[in-house]
């Protein structure tokens, strides 16, 4: 039997750091990562033939749980008619509608029309270009913390990996790039309005997370996302919401469906649970600004695989299942093991907060829930090191870093849930005793 050191250590030999994304080689918290081979429902089987109720669920794509039967045969049933055809596809249509469909605000939505890509970088990239291409503006605000994929111009102080890894941004950046994106603390509305006071003329789009989740679980401020809309509205910029992570997780419609009642983004980008666990993601928006993209139009975007037949049918089946008795499900294990999470670290005395947007979750060890990224990386984070091992020793896998989010599916029953509750105290007790 391969041991999950020889898995790593076999990995390392011809994948830089052994790993496919930074934070898989748990960088921030040390040890050995496990070399996962199969999952079912709520858990996730290792090398070693040992399993973990899972706490990451692909991070965000797993909202039904593992190879959930209906997208299994969704995705089975596409493979056998063929993994890809380099044209169009009815399903393509079928997803953008299904898109279309879930956002929605009475009787209008605010995506009217929706193009396929095949990852969350390269949607908000494309979205980035199109604001530009369609104001003929050069200049990008974004929000410290907040993490839209690893385009260049996106690198700087943002969450996710960047965070784990403590960078600034990256090594390869040209400084004219970076220059181009303008980074502010985030629910800071003066900020906003001071920046745009100053070069508001420049100012193609703001990009900002609908709730950010890559820092933790650092939620809006209650009117921060409609002040945005109002100042760019101001000011002739547009507004892009990267709803990647919250978009049909945390409601049906994502974040915009909990708190978009009264305002509408120009453009939203999309991904994780859209392709139910395949690479695929989307951007969208109205159909005249949508319009602007090739081949309608002159802003440039194209894709080999964008839409492809196999990750199309899992999107399907995956958002067609996560009815609102999955929503439902999501909210009360989120309710229940923030509780319960929260209630073991105070019996020991941590201090700690409780990060929520919707059934996101996760938590930082200071004693008020940051707002921004400076607060966040305000922490005694090392506490989450002895906190995380203790944890999965218990057969409990959670995010490897204190700056992302735990994620939950409707396939974690009682049982599950049980389990992680009962890992709680020892792990309490881990994150009382860690030193820096």
């Amino acid at each position: 039997m391969t041991t999950n050191a020889e898995s790593f250590a076999r990995a390392q030999q011809s994948i830089p750091g052994g790993v496919n994304s930074p934070v898989r080689a748990f960088g921030s918290v040390g040890g050995t990562p496990r070399s996962f081979v199969s999952a079912k429902g709520a858990y996730i089987t290792d090398v070693e033939g040992r399993d973990y109720v899972d706490l990451v669920n692909s991070w965000g794509p797993a909202v039904l749980g593992h190879a959930h039967p209906e997208v299994l045969a969704a995705v089975h049933a596409a493979v056998d008619r063929g993994l890809g055809f380099g044209a169009t596809t009815p399903g393509e249509s079928e997803l953008a509608e299904i898109i279309r469909g879930r956002v929605v605000n009475g009787d209008s939505s605010p995506v009217e029309k929706v193009r396929l890509v095949s990852t969350g970088t390269e949607a908000t990239m494309t979205a980035i270009r199109l604001a530009r291409g369609a104001t003929g503006r050069d200049l990008l605000v974004k929000f410290a913390g907040n993490y839209h994929g690893h385009s260049d111009g996106l690198l700087a102080e943002s969450g996710s990996g960047v965070a784990t890894l403590a960078l600034p941004g990256s090594a390869g950046v040209p400084a004219p790039i970076a220059a181009q994106t303008l980074v502010i603390p985030y629910n800071d509305v003066a900020a906003v309005e001071a920046v745009f006071a100053e070069r508001g003329d420049q100012i193609a789009a703001i990009i900002v997370e609908a709730a950010p989740a890559n820092m933790g679980v650092v939620p809006p401020a209650p009117g921060f996302n409609a002040a945005l809309r109002r100042i760019t509205t101001a000011h002739g910029a547009l507004l892009i919401m990267d709803e990647v992570l919250t978009g049909f997780r945390v409601s049906s419609a994502g974040w915009w469906g909990l708190d978009g009642s009264d305002y509408a983004p120009d453009l939203f980008t999309f991904g994780k649970v859209v392709g139910g666990g395949l690479p695929l993601a989307a951007l969208g928006g109205t159909a005249s600004l949508m319009d602007q993209l090739a081949p309608s139009g002159p802003v440039y975007q194209a894709g080999t695989l964008s839409g492809n037949p196999v990750a199309v049918a899992a999107g399907i089946a995956t958002l067609t299942a996560a009815d609102e008795t999955v929503y439902a499900r999501l909210d009360l294990v989120a309710d229940l093991l923030a509780t319960e999470t929260s209630s073991a670290l105070a019996a020991e005395g941590v201090e700690h907060s409780v990060q929520r947007a919707g059934n996101l979750f996760s938590f930082a060890f200071r004693s008020v829930a940051p707002t921004n990224y400076v607060e966040v990386k305000d922490q005694e984070g090392f506490r989450y090191r002895d906190f995380f091992h203790a944890m999965l020793d218990a057969g409990v896998s959670l995010p490897p870093s204190v700056f992302e989010a735990w994620f939950v599916s409707a396939a974690h029953d009682d049982s599950a849930v049980a389990r992680i509750i009962d890992a709680l105290p020892a792990a309490a007790k881990a994150a009382a005793s860690a030193r820096p």
